[in-house]
């Protein structure tokens, strides 16, 4: 379309009309921008985070999200993250360890000079949850932050590495674009692995392994940990020169925690899981298998039974993943059914109830899902389901963090009825009346 030209002789340039609505129109967005980043603000009203040294563009953009005091692994991380120190620091999910590590990379790194910082996470959910919160804090810089991670198109990341000051990756997809020559990692001056414990419980150890002996040797190197396990810290050992040694106090009150174990038997767990729910008085609630396979059947058993559940697993595509947790945080579905890698390092709010359908395989796997309750003075519940077989493999899990769980006697439910098909698809006779 042909611009409309001013033809009457003001002495005015006679540039198009709608070139100068729109140079207008760009004006006033960019003051509408500075007004929603709350640019001009007055930092003295950030103290306690300026006292930690962070400068004015950090300062602004946690000023726009109403950040008003640090958290504990934000006051002791912060300083020493900007002065480039080594870190190996205990500090479980929910924490705010993104800022934490994330204030030093923001403040140090330059536009347009390259791959400067690299973060490891276990899990894309992880991955993208970091990227995200990076981006809200880094809002008034012009650093571009790029999470890579499996089950999406390599092809996009590809083309957003060429522009990337920040990644923020999984180690399977990140060693692939290291083996495949589409990452440059020359001027990378600070890592981090984030969930450094839920890693190397997965496996990744390796990939870990050959990505650091891909970056400079002469670097930060920062690692956050919900658990200070042994191959943690061999692996600080190995890979962080004289690191500082950071602890934060558990943010799970467990004066406001609630611990039960209810023996039941195999035929009644699942209408136990389901009566619970229905009676409980609570918010959201977490309801933790040991696998994919029983992770989609206890969530097909609960919608059967009318309770709004999802379940998360590494089995899913990375959009359902998403979708599923946007859902859960906006109370579209009330339970949320997971495996232990697709929770672990997710921060959800709300949850007052977590259910151990299925007794965790040791003591620090036990802690990591109590953690999703009891929160911020909140009052919370962590509901274990025992079958005669899982009692001693629960009382061992109890007695290496010595636990205190209250047992009690489970109460009187009614079979949940379900489907035909699913008992065909169990074993039971087609015949019988189902009850679970």
């Amino acid at each position: 379309m042909k611009f409309r030209e001013n033809t009457k002789k003001t002495g005015r340039s006679t540039r198009p009309v709608r070139a100068r609505k729109t140079k207008r129109a760009n004006t006033e967005s960019n003051q509408n921008v500075r007004k929603v980043l709350n640019i001009d603000f007055d930092v003295s009203c950030m103290t306690a985070f300026k006292k930690l040294g962070l400068d004015t563009p950090i300062l602004r953009a946690l000023k726009t999200l109403k950040f008003e005091k640090p958290t504990s692994i934000q006051e002791q991380a912060i300083p020493y993250a900007i002065a480039g120190k080594d870190i190996l620091a205990g500090s479980e999910t929910g924490s705010g360890k993104t800022l934490a590590f994330g204030a030093g990379i923001i403040q140090n790194a330059k536009s347009r000079a390259g791959v400067q910082a690299l973060i490891l996470t276990p899990t894309r959910e992880l991955a993208e949850q970091v990227s995200s919160s990076l981006k809200v804090f880094a809002q008034t810089t012009r650093l571009n932050i790029t999470a890579i991670y499996g089950g999406v198109s390599i092809n996009p990341q590809i083309r957003n590495l060429t522009r990337t000051e920040v990644i923020v990756a999984t180690p399977g997809r990140m060693l692939d674009h290291i083996n495949r020559g589409t990452v440059k990692l020359g001027n990378i001056n600070t890592i981090v692995l984030d969930e450094a414990d839920t890693m190397l419980d997965m496996g990744f150890i390796r990939d870990v392994e050959s990505i650091i002996r891909a970056c400079p040797k002469k670097r930060q190197t920062m690692m956050f940990s919900a658990t200070l396990t042994d191959g943690v810290q061999k692996l600080s050992k190995k890979h962080t020169m004289n690191p500082v040694k950071l602890f934060t106090k558990s943010s799970v009150d467990p004066k406001k925690l609630t611990q039960i174990a209810y023996n039941t038997s195999v035929n009644l767990k699942f209408s136990l899981l389901a009566h619970l729910l229905k009676n409980e008085e609570s918010e959201l609630a977490m309801v933790f298998c040991n696998t994919r396979r029983n992770t989609d059947r206890v969530t097909k058993d609960l919608n059967y039974v009318g309770i709004r559940a999802k379940a998360i697993h590494g089995g899913l595509s990375q959009d359902k993943r998403n979708k599923v947790i946007q859902n859960f945080h906006s109370k579209r579905i009330d339970v949320l059914v997971c495996t232990d890698v697709a929770a672990r390092g997710l921060d959800i709010q709300g949850v007052s109830h977590v259910y151990n359908y299925e007794v965790p395989i040791d003591s620090n796997q036990y802690v990591h899902r109590i953690g999703r309750t009891a929160r911020a003075g909140k009052e919370g519940k962590a509901i274990n389901l025992i079958l005669k077989r899982d009692q001693r493999k629960f009382s061992k899990v109890l007695s290496d963090n010595a636990l205190t769980v209250a047992k009690e006697k489970a109460p009187y439910v009614e079979r949940a009825q379900l489907r035909e098909t699913q008992a065909v698809a169990q074993g039971y006779n087609r015949k019988q009346q189902f009850a679970r």
